[in-house]
C-alpha cells in the first residue's frame, strides 16, 4: 500500500481548463457603457463610409428592379433550357445565410452552451436581414412581380381555393420565409427587450433628442421592470420560442432543397439533397457570422466580449459542417455512378469537365479545401486569417448553387437545346444591390440597437463581479 498522503495520489492529473466567456475582469457597469457606447456616440467616418457605400448599392437595387419591372426578364441572362438563373441561385444563397441565426438562437440556446451569448444577437439580426435580402428573387423571378403578389398569398378567388397551385415551388418558398422570418423576428425581439431597458433607463434627457430617444427605447422595452417575476416569464417564453425556432433550422432549408430534388433534371433528383442543403446552410451561415462579427468586434472595441474562443468555437462550426458538405459532393458522384443512369453520370462529368469546370473547382476550393485549415489551433484563433478563410466560404458556397442550377440545366436531356448561361450586368448589379440592402439594414442595426446580449452577457461574467444596483436582473 502508498504511504502517499490522499491529496498527494492525485496531484498529476490534468487540469482543464475553461476560457472565460468575458474577459477584462468586467462589472455590470462596464458591459453596459462598452456595449451601449456605439449607440451614445456619433457615428464615426468609417460607419458613413460604410453606410453611404452600402445605401447606394442598395439604390443601385431599387433602380434596377424598377427598370427589370418594366423592360421585362430579357435583360437577364435566363434563356430556354436554363430558365433558373443568378435569381434562384442568390435566392437559395440568401436563405442559407440566415441559418447560423436561428442555429445560434435556438439549439444552442436549447442546449445551454453560454459562449453563444456573445454573437446571438448579431447573428439573429443577421437571419432577419438575410430574409428580407432572399424575399426579393422568388418574386421578381416571376417576371410580374405584381401578379406573383396576387398569387402567392392566401385568398378567396373565384375557383374557390385559397391556394391557386400548391404544388409550386413558389408556394413552398413563401411558405418557409414567412414563417421563417415570423419566428426569428419575434425572438430577436424578444431578447432586445431588458436591453432596450437598459438603455431607457441610461439615457438622462437634456434635450430634444434625447427625449425622443428615450421615449422611443421606453416603447420598445415595452414596461420592462426586470423583477424576477418578469425574468421567470421572459425564460419560459424564450424557451418555447427556441423549441418552435429549432425545428426550422431543418425544415426551411429542405423545403428549398425541394425546389430541386422534386424535379426530373439529373443532379437534382436526389434525396441528399435536404440534408446536404441543410448541412450548407449552416456553413454558408456561420462563414457569414465570422465575417461581420470579426470586423464588428475590432470596429466597436468588443474583443473582451467576442474573444478568440467564440470565434474558435465558429471555426470548428464550419470545420464540421464544411466536412458535411465535402462527403456530400463525394455522396452525389457516388450515386450518379452507382445508379448506372448514363444522365446522372454525365451531369456529374459535365460538371467537373465541362463548360462550367471553373466554378465547380472554386466551389470545391472554397467549400472542402479551405476549411480543413481549421484544425490547425494557430489558423483558427488567427483573427486574420479566421476572416480571409469566412470570405472564402461564402464565395464557395454562392457558386455552389451556381453550379447545382446552372450545370443541371444548361446541358438537359435534349443536345439540341443545349446553350450557355452567361449573367450579364443586370444580373451582378441586382446581386450587387441585394447586398447593399442586408449591410444597410445591418448598420442601421449597429447604430441603433446593441449588438452584445447585455442581459444575457451578464448571466456568464465571474460570480462578484457586479456592482450594487446593476445586475441581469437590472436596468441599468
Amino acid at each position: 500500500m502508498s504511504s502517499l498522503p490522499e491529496e498527494k495520489k492525485f496531484s498529476s492529473a490534468p487540469t482543464l481548463v475553461v476560457p472565460p466567456l468575458v474577459e477584462g475582469n468586467k462589472s455590470y457597469r462596464d458591459v453596459n457603457e462598452e456595449v451601449i457606447r456605439p449607440i451614445d456616440s456619433f457615428p464615426t467616418r468609417l460607419w458613413w463610409g460604410a453606410m453611404a457605400l452600402s445605401f447606394s448599392c442598395f439604390v443601385l437595387l431599387i433602380v434596377e428592379l424598377a427598370y427589370l419591372a418594366a423592360t421585362g426578364m430579357g435583360i437577364l441572362g435566363v434563356n430556354v433550357p436554363v430558365s433558373w438563373g443568378s435569381f434562384i441561385v442568390t435566392f437559395v444563397f440568401w436563405i442559407g445565410i440566415g441559418h447560423a441565426g436561428t442555429l445560434i438562437s435556438a439549439i444552442l440556446y436549447i442546449f445551454r452552451q453560454q459562449w453563444r451569448t456573445a454573437i446571438n444577437r448579431s447573428a439573429e439580426a443577421m437571419t432577419i436581414f438575410a430574409l428580407a435580402a432572399a424575399a426579393i428573387f422568388p418574386i421578381f423571378h416571376t417576371g410580374r412581380p405584381w401578379y406573383a403578389v396576387i398569387w402567392m398569398f392566401p385568398y378567396p378567388n373565384g375557383r374557390g381555393t385559397l391556394w391557386p397551385n400548391f404544388r409550386s415551388p413558389l408556394i413552398w418558398d413563401l411558405v418557409a420565409i414567412s414563417t421563417y422570418l415570423t419566428i426569428s423576428l419575434v425572438f430577436w425581439y424578444l431578447g432586445l427587450i431588458p436591453d432596450m431597458a437598459s438603455i431607457r433607463d441610461k439615457i438622462r434627457p437634456s434635450n430634444w433628442i434625447d427625449k425622443f430617444r428615450k421615449q422611443c427605447y421606453s416603447i420598445l422595452s415595452l414596461g420592462w421592470v426586470g423583477s424576477t417575476r418578469v425574468w421567470v416569464h421572459y425564460e419560459a417564453t424564450a424557451m418555447i420560442l427556441a423549441g418552435l425556432s429549432a425545428p426550422l433550422v431543418l425544415s426551411v432549408h429542405s423545403i428549398v432543397s425541394f425546389d430541386f430534388a422534386a424535379g426530373v433534371i439529373p443532379g437534382w433528383h436526389t434525396t441528399i439533397f435536404p440534408p446536404y442543403f441543410v448541412a450548407g446552410a449552416i456553413f454558408s451561415g456561420f462563414g457569414m457570422v465570422l465575417t461581420l462579427l470579426i470586423i464588428l468586434r475590432e470596429v466597436f472595441r468588443l474583443k473582451d466580449y467576442i474573444t478568440i474562443n467564440h470565434l474558435e468555437n465558429m471555426a470548428k462550426v464550419v470545420t464540421l459542417t464544411g466536412s458535411l458538405v465535402g462527403l456530400a459532393y463525394a455522396t452525389e458522384f457516388f450515386i450518379a455512378w452507382y445508379s448506372g443512369s448514363e444522365m446522372e453520370g454525365f451531369a456529374f462529368i459535365n460538371r467537373m469537365f465541362g463548360p462550367y469546370w471553373w466554378a465547380y473547382w472554386i466551389m470545391v476550393s472554397c467549400n472542402v479545401i479551405s476549411p480543413q485549415l481549421f484544425w490547425f489551433k494557430r489558423i483558427r484563433t488567427n483573427v486574420y486569417a479566421l476572416w480571409i478563410i469566412s470570405i472564402f466560404v461564402n464565395i464557395g458556397m454562392w457558386f455552389e448553387r451556381f453550379v447545382i442550377v446552372v450545370t443541371s440545366l444548361h446541358r438537359d436531356f435534349l443536345p439540341s437545346s443545349w446553350d450557355l448561361y452567361v449573367l450579364t450586368i443586370h444580373d451582378y448589379l441586382i446581386m450587387l444591390g441585394s447586398f447593399g440592402l442586408f449591410f444597410t439594414l445591418f448598420l442601421l442595426f449597429a447604430r441603433l440597437l446593441p449588438t452584445i446580449a447585455m442581459a444575457e452577457i451578464k448571466t456568464v461574467l465571474p460570480s462578484g463581479k457586479g456592482v450594487k444596483g446593476y445586475g441581469p436582473n437590472t436596468n441599468e
